[in-house]
């Protein structure tokens, strides 16, 4: 039933979706489950190349038996912070690091950035990031060089001269203006190719079209990039208590 565990038959149906090249978004209505529920069975089992409805389901079964099995929260547990329900905040950071992997992210790298985007300080060490993700501080490395390379880390030095990784609304905007001069590398590239091959032949057309539409996107990224990065520094507006805010609105 809609909300509870995915069943086997479920997970071939899954499989014979992903063969068809049906969209997540088809698959899901076909079985009354939420997008988010497929593109999250898939990318955590192999990807769409990579998905098989019986090693999903073993999978999953060894998931819950590892959960059963784990010991449970004891009354010294700290609570916490802003009410926050645990099962509700595991459950969002498997989401939100499932959508990062589908955009391209690796898997370690974006289970990095979930427990940043996540993090109300908006940094955490190397150590706080192994012991949150329980790997290997090579892993958490790696991982951090990759996010580095992209520009959507940076590492500054805490009063005790520790690397912390942080993320912030800035980096938003350095991501995507890092994104658009990669475009420019393809252009200059494309552009060489045609004069390799010669202009108006077949394959230098096709190149400087290649060529012609990456600038224009760039330059669209950019001029967006610079009109929008205010909205980065700007606080939500709070939302209207009761009817009477509501109706002055």
């Amino acid at each position: 039933m809609p909300g509870g565990r995915l069943t086997q038959q479920e997970r071939q149906q899954i499989a014979l979706g992903l063969a068809d090249s049906l969209p997540y978004a088809e698959i899901a209505r076909r079985l009354d489950r939420p997008t988010s529920t497929i593109t999250r069975e898939v990318m955590r089992n192999g990807g769409p190349t990579g998905y098989r409805s019986d090693l999903a389901h073993r999978a999953t079964e060894r998931r819950a038996h590892r959960r059963r099995s784990a010991p449970a929260r004891g009354p010294e547990s700290a609570p916490m912070p802003h009410g926050r329900e645990a099962e509700a905040v595991a459950e969002y950071e498997e989401t939100l690091t499932t959508v990062l992997m589908g955009s391209g992210v690796p898997k370690m790298g974006a289970r990095v950035l979930t427990c940043l985007f996540t993090s109300d300080a908006g940094s955490l060490t190397a150590s706080e990031l192994t012991q949150k993700l329980q790997v290997s501080p090579a892993s958490i490395s790696k991982a951090i060089a990759f996010l580095e390379s992209q520009s959507l880390v940076r590492r500054e030095r805490d009063e005790r001269r520790r690397d912390r990784y942080v993320i912030d609304d800035e980096l938003f905007f350095q991501a995507t203006i890092a994104s658009a001069r990669a475009n420019d590398e393809l252009v200059k590239t494309a552009r060489l190719g045609v004069a390799v091959l010669g202009p108006q032949t077949p394959a230098a057309n096709r190149l400087e079209n290649i060529a012609r539409f990456l600038d224009f996107i760039s330059e669209s990224i950019t001029r967006a990039a610079e009109q929008a990065r205010e909205v980065l520094h700007t606080k939500p507006a709070p939302a209207p208590d009761g009817p009477e805010e509501q109706a002055d609105a």
